[in-house]
């Protein structure tokens, strides 16, 4: 059966449990994070309302309000089982977290009503990318953020990552070829906001031959990681900062 063009690729039980594990918090999310950080150009002081797309159990929350000073945290997955997890970790948070249950191209929020979408490890689970990329932008406001780390085609088709996790391998894409799609969407990428990370995680063999036998890496041909920071431009037309749910 032909699989829609909305769908979403679910993890498998390794990949669900590896999110709740201090590896990826430590060596992925927070790497991500620390990176992404250093590509933002004009930094504010704060970011009133963030999304984060793909949520999961919610590990991303008290980070994102550590480094952005969100006053409202919305936290989208299509997974109920995950939003039931994240649920349990907002609970303990001193600030606003909304949950909503939907697919990454349908976000059930006003035009330009957010100030950052924050899309981590996410994007190479969507079928529909480029229906992703147009609501991202459509959501932010004039000059909001984009934070973007994603895996890239020569990771997810690379083995390990096969036998362990579940992706739609035929919409994986290369690290220029994401960076192409999200300026035609419409924003704009300096130079400087871009980068290509090569973490020990991201290699054929989880960095072992550099570890445990100090060979040094080979070139690899393409970057298996991309993280960057996307600003949108102003729009023809401005229907306000509301950001009360619509019936997009």
């Amino acid at each position: 059966m032909e699989r829609p063009l909305s769908s979403f690729v679910a993890e498998t039980s390794f990949g669900n449990w590896f999110l709740g594990t201090e590896t990826w918090v430590e060596h992925v999310l927070k790497h991500a994070l620390n990176n992404l950080e250093v590509l933002i150009k004009d930094r504010k002081p704060s970011y009133p309302t963030i999304v984060d797309v793909g949520c999961g159990i919610g590990r991303s929350f008290e980070l994102l309000h550590a480094r952005f000073a969100p006053q409202r945290i919305i936290g989208a997955d299509i997974s109920s089982e995950m939003l039931g997890l994240a649920a349990a970790t907002a609970k303990y948070s001193t600030f606003p977290v909304d949950l909503v249950q939907t697919t990454s191209s349908r976000l059930p929020l006003r035009d330009q009503s957010v100030d950052m979408v924050f899309c981590h490890q996410t994007f190479h689970h969507l079928v529909d990318q480029n229906a992703a990329i147009r609501e991202f932008h459509r959501v932010l406001k004039s000059g909001g953020l984009l934070l973007f780390a994603e895996s890239t085609r020569v990771f997810i088709h690379s083995w390990p990552i096969r036998i362990l996790f579940r992706h739609p391998m035929e919409v994986q894409q290369t690290s220029q070829e994401y960076l192409s799609l999200i300026k035609q969407a419409g924003f704009r990428v300096p130079p400087q906001s871009v980068s290509f990370p090569n973490l020990w995680w991201s290699r054929n063999d989880l960095g072992i031959m550099e570890n445990w036998f100090n060979r040094p890496q080979r070139q690899a041909h393409e970057e298996p990681l991309i993280n960057l920071v996307g600003i949108r431009g102003s729009a023809i037309s401005d229907r306000g900062d509301a950001t009360a749910p619509s019936d997009h």
